[in-house]
């Protein structure tokens, strides 16, 4: 379940403390902040005071709640978005995106991105996924998980038959759309999270409207980013106000056109739905736009008879 590759995932700690969940709330918009500045300057004291806390203070409850020190993510996260670039905009010049994210040199792009991908940039941007290619992982020395590309046609036809027989796929001008959201990371216990969500949604009547629809946003996508560092939005997509409080934010989509694919599948074929779904984006000829992928579900898959979700998986395009 994912954007191009999807996946359970981990369950972030149960928080219960008004502390804790303030915690989260300000890591959170820490979290926003940078996904919007990666080609800015990022210091600790400037994403520091968006958290509203000091530099000491905020470097430590960001390793503990994220995993990673804060420069560690940031480094990341701007070879990721490159890395993004690189795979979507076949156009693109090299030699800006280490001017934008932040490199000294392409030399020293060259090196961060191969430590991380196990390939030069030059080397993903040639070999990244098209229309007729595929994405396989080995380990790599430092233990991350790199991506390589084989040619595979036979993998990509049977992607398009399947998605043919199991999809129906509209192009929709869609509205911005308000949801509330739990930030959550990682492959494992999205269950708890979605509990948690729904607990509240019905605290607040949000759930006795039947426009509102449990989804997900997706920030980072699974051919990129180890599959326990994916962030995404567990989300309550309403047309009524509400106000955030605790871990529960209020964010947004904006409006954008998007390929959306209607599918009644099981949920050990989320995965393939979302990869057939880009498949048959790239296969029609249109590419990825900024905003991020998401899914709108229309059902308890517990509650069907054969256990299938009923649900729609959107690509904001060009």
């Amino acid at each position: 379940m994912s954007c191009e590759n999807a996946s359970f995932f981990y369950r972030m700690p149960i928080i219960e403390s008004d502390i804790e969940k303030d915690y989260l709330k300000r890591i959170n918009t820490a979290l926003v902040f940078i996904d919007d500045n990666l080609d800015s300057e990022l210091s600790l004291e400037t994403v520091s005071q968006v958290a509203c806390y000091s530099s000491f203070h905020f470097h430590r409850i960001f390793k503990a709640i994220i995993g990673e020190t804060l420069n560690t993510y940031i480094n990341r996260r701007r070879i990721e978005k490159a890395a993004s670039i690189l795979m979507h905009k076949k156009e693109i010049n090299i030699s800006s995106l280490y001017l934008q994210y932040g490199f000294n040199s392409n030399s020293s792009f060259t090196r961060a991105f191969k430590k991380f991908y196990g390939v030069s940039p030059s080397e993903f941007k040639k070999q990244s996924p098209s229309k007729f290619s595929k994405i396989s992982q080995v380990e790599s020395k430092n233990g991350q998980k790199n991506l390589i590309f084989e040619k595979y046609i036979c993998d990509i036809n049977n992607h398009l038959k399947w998605i043919t027989m199991n999809a129906k796929i509209e192009i929709k001008d869609m509205p911005q759309m308000n949801f509330a959201s739990i930030t959550h990371m990682g492959i494992e216990g999205l269950e708890n999270a979605f509990d948690k969500l729904i607990k509240w949604g019905n605290s607040k009547g949000l759930l006795d409207k039947p426009e509102t629809k449990v989804g997900r946003v997706f920030y980072d996508s699974f051919k990129i980013t180890s599959p326990d560092r994916v962030r995404m939005s567990v989300s309550l997509f309403t047309n009524e106000d509400f106000v955030a409080e605790g871990e529960i934010n209020k964010m947004s989509i904006n409006k954008s056109k998007c390929i959306v694919g209607h599918f009644e599948v099981t949920p050990d074929n989320f995965e393939t739905s979302w990869r057939s779904l880009f498949i048959w984006m790239a296969d029609n000829g249109y590419k990825k736009a900024n905003e991020n992928p998401f899914e709108i579900y229309h059902n308890d898959f517990r509650k069907h008879p054969e256990g299938k979700a009923i649900v729609d998986l959107y690509i904001p395009i060009e």
